[in-house]
């Protein structure tokens, strides 16, 4: 598969870990059908990155999520 960076829409989904391969990959393809489907881009141009980031680290309102 060829690289592109230009016009390449790329999505970044923060989770906390504990998700399963399957459902990111579930989740990842339904993302990329929306993104073709409303932005117009090849399939082949959609990269998205999944962050399991710990729950220590989420914050909201300056207050830790828990």
């Amino acid at each position: 598969m060829q690289f592109y960076t230009s016009g390449m829409p790329l999505i970044t989904i923060s989770l906390w870990p504990g998700r399963t391969q399957q459902q990111k990959e579930e989740l990842a393809k339904a993302i990329t059908e929306a993104v073709t489907r409303v932005l117009g881009s090849k399939k082949e141009h959609v990269i998205v990155v999944f962050q399991d980031t710990p729950k220590e680290n989420w914050y909201l309102a300056g207050e830790q999520l828990r």
